[in-house]
């Protein structure tokens, strides 16, 4: 087994200090549909939705570029546990790295949200 990691950090006040008319085109931009349904406009939950997808980006050793922002869907689960799908150029780089399995955290204190994600390989 072979285990990916990716890491990422970002101040939560960040998102709101932007005009709103650009906050709502970069929320279009990055987020899912049901990203943006599950945080509800909730600037802590959507910085640590960002910094996950970047870890997760990370984690496929490509950054964000070759894969694309919505190609990384975080998700939570009822717990709250975040969860992770793949699409587009994502799934295909993971499908060629032989991910199968990923793990995510969230976490946020009053300024910032970071996120860790690892994921095996066969």
């Amino acid at each position: 087994m072979i285990l990916h990691s990716g890491i990422d950090i970002i101040e939560i006040a960040r998102l709101d200090q932007i005009n709103p008319a650009i906050r709502a085109r970069f929320i279009k931009r990055v987020y899912t549909a049901n990203e943006i349904a599950q945080a509800n406009d909730r600037t802590d939950t959507l910085t640590g939705i960002f910094a996950a997808k970047e870890a997760v980006s990370k984690a496929l050793g490509t950054g964000i570029g070759r894969v694309h922002w919505q190609d990384i869907e975080v998700l939570h689960l009822p717990t709250g546990q975040p969860v992770v799908h793949l699409h587009g150029q994502a799934k295909i780089v993971a499908e060629q790295l032989g991910i199968h399995t990923w793990s995510v955290s969230i976490s946020h204190d009053r300024d910032k949200a970071v996120a860790l994600a690892v994921a095996a390989s066969s």
